[in-house]
């Protein structure tokens, strides 16, 4: 039921996403950059630029709500009676302001065994901090506070917006490619050299395949950028709950990771070992023996 609940809701999304940039760019008179006499580049580039990025900015605006509805998470109360949860948002909250958040997050818990905590929203004004059953279940006090320091510390740096700038950048640039390159595979030409226009069949056909090619291929930049805000953020965990913390938070997950078998669907901490070469290029996270030898190596050197 949780997983079909997930999936409607993201097929749901995305239909309001396209129908929301098809209205934009229609009205702004950006669909008809395949002309005649060739590919008016100026209609291009913008229609591109407005799918690109208006998609990503869709999906960040929507990411806090998005959460809540697929994960079931559950609000917490900051005047909430309950003494687990009261100390889980007082620790978020100095945290928060340790690394000098105006604006406290909402917090939020869901049911799930897996060992998992998350950030998202739209801005570090706007954000959600979650975390899941399990992990407060199998995590001790001080791992629990290096989790939480990692997320803070994707707040504080503001890395939901990053990513997203850079996914738009790369669809918009993917697009782009894959249209001018189409246009130059399928566009015929007479005699004297002058194009005579393009086969459409030909030239959608391409274009699909050519967004797949690309689509891939900007997959390994945003994975190895977003690589790297993750180490970032297990430093700044560190700095705000101590290395060892991090590294202890760290070893659980990978153990726990070792017991049983990883749900495909985690998407912040929890990491799946054993990965080979080519997926470790298109994964969004180090492998937790780097990121444990990381901090280890930066405080030797501290």
């Amino acid at each position: 039921m949780a997983l079909a609940k997930r999936v409607v809701l993201f097929l749901l999304v995305n239909a309001l996403v396209v129908f929301t940039i098809s209205i934009i760019t229609s009205s702004l008179g950006l669909n008809g950059y395949l002309r005649d006499y060739g590919l008016d580049q100026g209609s291009l580039m913008l229609f591109c630029a407005v799918w690109g990025m208006g998609g990503a900015f869709i999906s960040l605006l929507m990411s806090r709500a998005m959460a809540k509805w697929t994960m079931n998470v559950q609000i917490i109360d900051s005047n909430t009676q309950d003494p687990e949860l009261r100390e889980l948002v007082e620790v978020i909250y100095r945290l928060s302001k340790q690394v000098g958040l105006t604006q406290m997050p909402e917090v939020g818990i869901y049911q799930g065994q897996e060992l998992n905590a998350f950030a998202t929203g739209p801005t570090k004004s706007m954000a959600l901090v979650a975390v899941s059953t399990g992990l407060l279940q199998r995590m001790n006090r001080d791992e629990i506070e290096a989790v939480l320091g990692h997320e803070i510390s994707h707040v504080a740096n503001g890395d939901m917006v990053t990513m997203t700038l850079l996914q738009g950048v790369v669809n918009a640039f993917v697009m782009f490619f894959a249209r001018i390159l189409a246009y130059a595979l399928t566009a015929g030409r007479q005699g004297d050299g002058e194009q005579r226009g393009v086969n459409l069949g030909a030239y959608y056909l391409v274009q699909m395949l050519l967004e797949i090619v690309f689509m891939l291929l900007g997959s390994i930049v945003v994975a190895w950028f977003s690589r790297l805000r993750e180490f970032r953020a297990d430093a700044g965990g560190a700095k705000l709950s101590g290395t060892r913390n991090m590294v202890n938070a760290l070893q659980a997950l990978k153990t726990y990771s070792e017991e049983r078998a990883v749900p495909a669907n985690l998407k912040t901490l929890m990491i799946s070992e054993g990965r080979s070469p080519l997926m470790n290029l298109f994964a969004s996270h180090p492998p937790l023996d780097d990121r444990i030898a990381r901090l280890m190596k930066d405080k030797v050197q501290s």
